[in-house]
């Protein structure tokens, strides 16, 4: 081989690597700042319920947003996948938390209760699809490597 032509395969694997290292570590970065923030608010968010004296089904619903939050950030850490139904339980917890402020509040049955019930509905919907999706077609078939 011509010593331009190994130059050239030793610039690319160099710009390769370098470039993969950046990628990682700002992936790495990104996931702890994430996870700080989480960490941070649910702290905050603690911190007033106990100075309120007492916990609303509101804000317990609120703590469990920010632990399914974390958890997935941590699984996203260990596996570099996203977890999307980990992101339809936040979901169904979020409309949840506002369907019980919306009745605690407004004490009269009106439409929207009927659409964040069917939003609940749709998002366990979607749920069972991926999960029946994942268990059937395996992204990965099982015992290989």
């Amino acid at each position: 081989m011509p010593p331009i032509e190994n130059l050239r395969q030793g610039l690319n694997r160099l710009s390769q690597d370098l470039g993969n290292l950046l990628v990682d570590a700002f992936h790495y970065l990104a996931l702890f700042a994430i996870g700080a923030t989480i960490v941070w608010s649910a702290v905050f968010a603690f911190i007033g319920m106990t100075g309120k004296g007492h916990a609303s089904i509101d804000d317990i619903l609120l703590l469990f947003i920010y632990l399914e939050l974390g958890a997935m950030v941590g699984i996203y850490f260990k596996t570099n996948h996203m977890p999307v139904r980990f992101l339809i339980y936040v979901a169904i917890t979020a409309l949840t938390r506002m369907l019980i402020a919306d009745i605690q509040h407004n004490h009269t049955p009106n439409l929207g209760i009927l659409m964040i019930s069917g939003g609940i509905l749709l998002l366990a919907v979607a749920n069972l699809v991926i999960r029946y999706g994942s268990a059937k077609f395996p992204s990965v078939e099982p015992g290989a490597k």
